[in-house]
């Protein structure tokens, strides 16, 4: 299985959860996991997702987050897990 964590923050507003997930659904795309909070008016969320459903390269999913980071006018972060948890290991 490939994972990715998504990362998303920004200025709070009604539907992020709901805009970045139907895209992500859209490629086929499996949330494994999610946390998502408010910390004083920015929205911060993180998510877990299985790859190997979308048959497409990690550079073109990056790609299709661009119209909902431009929507939605937040930063959208997609990293590589296997390569988050390289970092974090000591």
């Amino acid at each position: 299985m490939t994972k990715a964590l998504i990362s998303v923050t920004g200025q709070d507003a009604t539907g992020i959860i709901a805009k970045v997930s139907t895209k992500l659904a859209e490629l086929n795309i499996n949330i494994l996991d999610i946390t998502q909070t408010i910390l004083g008016g920015y929205f911060t969320m993180m998510m877990v997702v299985d790859l190997d459903g979308a048959n497409m390269a990690f550079s073109a999913i990056d790609e299709a987050l661009t119209s909902v980071r431009q929507e939605l006018q937040m930063t959208i972060h997609m990293q590589r897990m296997d390569i988050f948890d390289a970092m974090h290991r000591i």
